[in-house]
């Protein structure tokens, strides 16, 4: 697993290369056919991570949020740009990510941060890192002033989440900034604790390395409604939390979506 991290790392700054190389030029946005928005540093570092992939693990797939190689229960599961609606109007919030995801289950995890040189890594089991340096969730309820939620909406998503939010308003302070990725992260520095997320179809790119990293920060990750999910396929939305405010978040969810 050491090894796998070290290739994952590696990977991750020279995806950060490219994401810096396009940022303050033209970046050839345009929109898929699901109307959601790729730019040429997604696509390119896709493809580089294929590439790489095949050299040193080419037994392995790679499935990328722009594209997919190979077939096995190994899998190198990327966000090459999360939060590209923002890179694209050169806004410095998104982040690279890529797991190594066993049999469904994210076993090494990265989210590199360009913009700041931050990079997250976690194996299971060993504890999660920023700059090589331990991390961990905080420890904060729900209604303490210091909470800050996290919440990914768009109007494709398949739940619709109003009535949790507005629930949740009255309890705590709520933003979205743009890159569920990034949130994720935030969650494992204690920054954040809580980020709700939506997202479905083909959606585990985004949260893969985020369910090994905050659940090694010591927080919890499961699917909309508390349920373990795998990550090598669709995912049924997420609950990133700080662990301690995770069932009642899902109780909230529960109550007010229904599935």
């Amino acid at each position: 697993m050491e090894e796998y991290l070290e290739f994952a790392k590696d990977i991750a700054y020279q995806a950060g290369k490219i994401m810096l190389k396009y940022f303050n030029q033209n970046n050839g946005a345009s929109y898929k056919g699901d109307k959601t928005i790729v730019t040429i540093a997604d696509t390119e570092i896709n493809s580089y991570l294929i590439k790489r992939v095949k050299e040193k693990y080419p037994e392995h797939s790679v499935d990328g949020e722009e594209e997919q190689s190979g077939k096995s229960n190994f899998v190198w599961v990327c966000d090459p740009v999360d939060g590209t609606a923002m890179y694209a109007r050169h806004i410095p919030v998104a982040v690279f990510s890529l797991a190594l995801v066993i049999d469904g289950v994210p076993n090494v995890g990265v989210i590199y941060d360009p913009f700041t040189d931050s990079l997250y890594t976690a194996i299971k089991g060993k504890g999660a890192y920023k700059n090589n340096e331990r991390i961990f969730v905080n420890d904060y309820e729900l209604d303490d002033i210091r909470t800050v939620c996290h919440c990914d909406m768009w109007s494709k998503a398949k739940y619709n989440i109003c009535k949790v939010l507005e629930e949740l308003r009255k309890r705590t302070y709520l933003n979205d900034i743009g890159s569920i990725t990034r949130a994720g992260s935030l969650v494992s520095t204690g920054d954040y604790s809580l980020t709700i997320f939506t997202g479905t179809e083909h959606k585990h790119c985004d949260i893969a390395a985020v369910k090994v990293i905050v659940e090694e920060a010591g927080g919890k990750v499961t699917d909309l409604f508390g349920n373990e999910q795998r990550y090598d396929q669709s995912i049924n939305g997420a609950i990133i939390s700080n662990g301690k405010i995770h069932d009642e978040i899902v109780e909230i969810v529960k109550k007010n979506i229904i599935y």
